[in-house]
């Protein structure tokens, strides 16, 4: 009697994967309904900003705007993220499989990841358009896609935990909510401050910005791992 070949953890995270952006980008559902709620939210911060045009500093501001246009548009997409799984059981059939549980995890947050920073491809232009244009854009302005790949990665990671905790909880929308926003401060202070310091040129951006950038990274670096660890746990709970 031949063995079967064991299916290994880079398959099984292939695999999920491949399923994830296949179905998505048959259906485009959760990017469709994230790009027009992107628009609405910016629809209307820009109404409630237009009257004040004159007594608000918008590049300033321009850091704090952006990223809760991303916190925002995140929750949508992370509260659909695991939308088909519950309709259709399918999570179930998943924890059938002899495998880590981590890879699940992995696959979840490698999909949401990109699945966000789709959306921001669509944002920032449009962000842009609203806010900044014909204002001067500084030299520095590059360095700002440095916290908006950190923070998406981190948002992603504790996004994905959250999702699965709250996936079987009534109000999962709410709770979901409530949970992320107060995880994600330290992300999301050290982010505003290092994207507006790059918006604006300011004098202390070499001062601030290199430490708010390592605020950033080390959060990723130990939320992402306690959620790896503790996703076994959750999912299988």
């Amino acid at each position: 009697m031949t063995n079967k070949p064991r299916v290994s953890a880079w398959q099984h995270y292939r695999i999920l994967l491949g399923k994830d952006l296949r179905r998505e980008f048959r259906t485009r559902e959760m990017l469709t309904s994230m790009g027009i709620y992107t628009l609405l939210v910016l629809v209307i911060f820009g109404t409630a900003l237009v009257q004040a045009a004159e007594k608000v500093d918008i590049l300033q501001m321009s850091g704090g705007l952006f990223w809760a246009l991303i916190v925002f548009t995140s929750l949508l997409g992370l509260n659909r993220s695991f939308a088909y799984e519950k309709e259709d059981g399918a999570l179930e059939g998943v924890l059938l499989v002899p495998l880590d549980r981590s890879v699940i995890f992995l696959s979840k947050l490698t999909a949401n990841l990109l699945f966000l920073l789709v959306i921001e491809v669509i944002a920032i232009p449009l962000f842009f358009v609203f806010f900044l244009s014909g204002l001067p854009l500084q030299p520095t302005l590059p360095l700002a896609l440095g916290p908006l790949l950190v923070g998406t990665i981190g948002i992603a990671g504790i996004g994905t935990l959250l999702a699965t905790i709250t996936i079987n909880t009534r109000g999962k929308d709410v709770l979901l909510a409530l949970l992320f926003v107060p995880l994600i401060f330290p992300l999301l202070y050290a982010c505003v401050s290092a994207t507006t310091l790059a918006i604006c040129a300011s004098p202390a951006l070499y001062d601030i910005y290199p430490a708010a950038m390592a605020l950033a990274i080390g959060y990723d670096v130990v939320m992402i791992l306690v959620s790896w660890l503790l996703y076994d746990f959750v999912v299988s709970a």
